[in-house]
């Protein structure tokens, strides 16, 4: 679905020169910090916890897909630019760290090259478009909405309502109301629906949410209207943002989302607002009707009936335990293969530990893609997604894998713990969060559950759930603990987080922790969940049948105990951190909310 370019994207050059004018203005000090920060951040460039000319760049990749090429130059962004790596992001984007600021025009012309933009990842605009990974490649999808996620990258790209926005604008696509591409907690969230006419045949199109959000404060999307039909669909996303921009708090940035004017309107006067603005639309100079070009030209039918059920793994949905004797190859297939019985499509994920990906892995993908002609997708799970597949092609996919250190049998299992980087490079970050992900994924190895499926574990450094701690089954988010007069590192843990069936029911609080008892809480919790399960549970069903949040809470009260700073001195110690914990909390520029 991603175009090819010939040459580059003058668009893309204009914006990158006119960052290096801007930029050289800033070094010499006639433009003023306020004035450069707010175009920077525009540009997804944003300022990291070391201070300085420390940059983290966001690199758009709209619902996920890129190409060989594309994964080719973000291996040499990785080693030229920044620390060796780069990191998947939740939304589907791609982040560098530790770039520094003069580099950064000569970053853009290597991305604007093939056809990668960082415009608007960052700063009060229409933020990267997500899409599920395996549009069109799905049994369940009512619709293919990779070409309408495309479309509404490109109309909003540049738009003149998205660039000076009260806050910042998500939106999110799913082909089916299992919602794999997470619509119910965006500000506009697009799931594919079928609804039936007057003569009894069936209409494919859309049901458009709106007003969701996670942050300290989450919201369900809900639902604007039963049916959107397809020529609709990109002026009723256009009227929403209209009335965002009309309406949106621009006093106060801790409450200036689009939920909050939920709250503050109520559902029903937002809708109707809505509903008017797109009534108008046609007299503005933007207005998007009709189906767009792109997905005239490419198509939207479904890989499916759209009448199946979800995704299946060649496994079990609950677990995914490899048999006595199983290999290598076996294992991964069990655990990282996803096979669509509609269309037979094949599709596998590789895995990157915490989202991290090196230069060389990165080019090593690139040749994958390239020599294997399939499509690659980022997941929202921070894994790569190789969709278009042949049976056949499986066991060379995972010897390539193998050489690339992507091969672990564990991709968006128990052990496949997403984080946000944390206090690594974020100002708002109270905790290490990557280090208990990883210290999480050893214990949960070690105990033998690291293959457990249907359960995704999520940690936040902060309450702004930038690891979408709130909708996971287990949950945590970073807090500052009061011990015998010293700070120390600790987690608030949170428990049936569920998304699915066009619903959202985020996670229940438990109890706090000593950040370094979470693993052990995980492998209690998951080892409860894969001995007591019912052969229709989810993790959210079982914590129910369970008694709780609050009464799974009582069994891991032991866990909340804090000796002395000199009998266990690790406990006021963060991970990965030498000396005593420090809460130190910076100004955010760019926090979830």
């Amino acid at each position: 679905m991603v175009v090819q370019l010939t040459s580059p994207d003058p668009a893309i050059l204009a914006d990158i020169e006119k960052f290096e004018r801007l930029l050289a203005e800033h070094l010499a000090g006639r433009l003023d910090d306020d004035t450069f920060r707010v175009f920077r951040l525009n540009n997804g460039i944003y300022g990291q916890r070391q201070g300085g000319h420390n940059q983290m760049v966001r690199v758009k990749a709209p619902y996920g897909a890129i190409t060989a090429a594309q994964l080719d130059v973000l291996g040499s962004v990785a080693e030229n630019y920044s620390r060796g790596w780069g990191h998947l992001t939740t939304r589907q984007n791609v982040q560098f760290h530790f770039v520094q600021l003069e580099t950064v025009p000569a970053l853009l012309r290597e991305l604007g090259g093939v056809g990668l933009t960082t415009r608007e990842a960052c700063g009060d605009t229409v933020r990267n478009v997500m899409g599920c990974h395996l549009a069109g490649a799905c049994p369940a999808e009512v619709l293919d909405v990779s070409p309408w996620a495309e479309a509404t990258f490109r109309h909003f790209l540049r738009h003149p309502c998205g660039q000076r926005l009260p806050r910042k604008f998500k939106i999110n696509f799913s082909g089916c109301a299992t919602d794999c591409g997470q619509a119910m907690f965006n500000d506009v969230g697009v799931v594919a629906v079928v609804r039936q006419r007057p003569d009894g045949t069936d209409e494919a199109g859309f049901r458009v949410f709106l007003g969701g959000g996670l942050g300290a404060n989450p919201h369900p999307a809900q639902a604007l209207e039963d049916f959107t039909a397809r020529d609709e669909l990109l002026p009723t996303i256009e009227a929403v943002l209209r009335t965002f921009d009309h309406y949106g708090n621009r006093d106060n940035k801790l409450r200036a989302r689009l939920k909050w004017l939920v709250d503050e309107l109520g559902i029903d006067e937002l809708r109707r607002r809505v509903r008017r603005e797109r009534q108008l639309l046609p007299a503005s100079a933007s207005w998007p009707g009709g189906v767009p070009d792109v997905v005239a030209v490419h198509g939207d039918a479904p890989a499916g009936t759209g009448q199946s059920g979800p995704v299946t793994l060649v496994g079990s949905p609950v677990t995914v335990r490899s048999r006595a004797g199983d290999g290598p190859f076996e294992r991964w297939r069990s655990a990282n293969v996803v096979v669509g019985v509609a269309k037979g499509t094949v599709s596998a994920i590789a895995h990157a530990r915490l989202g991290d990906v090196t230069a060389e892995q990165f080019r090593g993908l690139a040749r994958i893609v390239g020599d294997l002609g399939v499509e690659a997708r980022i997941t929202n799970r921070q894994n790569l997604a190789l969709r278009g597949l042949r049976t056949e092609q499986l066991p060379d996919l995972h010897r390539r894998l193998q050489a690339i250190d992507m091969a672990a049998a564990s991709a968006e299992l128990a052990s496949d713990v997403v984080s946000c980087p944390g206090a690594d490079t974020c100002n708002l970050a109270v905790t290490q969060s990557r280090g208990l992900a990883e210290d999480i994924g050893r214990a949960m190895d070690a105990a033998g559950l690291g293959d457990v499926g249907g359960v995704r574990i999520n940690i936040s450094g902060c309450t702004n759930s930038c690891g979408q701690h709130h909708v996971a089954d287990i949950g945590f988010h970073g807090v500052e603990r009061r011990a015998h007069g010293r700070s120390a590192p600790g987690c608030q843990l949170l428990l049936g987080g569920h998304l699915g069936d066009a619903e959202v029911k985020f996670s229940a609080r438990a109890l706090r922790l000593p950040a370094r008892a979470a693993a052990e809480a995980t492998v209690r919790l998951v080892g409860r969940f894969a001995e007591e399960r019912l052969p229709a549970d989810t993790f959210a069903t079982w914590v129910g049948r369970a008694g709780g949040a609050k009464v799974l809470a009582e069994t891991l009260k032991d866990l909340d105990v804090w000796p002395e700073p000199d009998v266990q001195p690790e406990l006021y110690v963060d991970f990965g951190e030498t000396g005593p914990y420090v809460a130190e909390v910076g100004e955010g520029e760019c926090a979830a909310s």
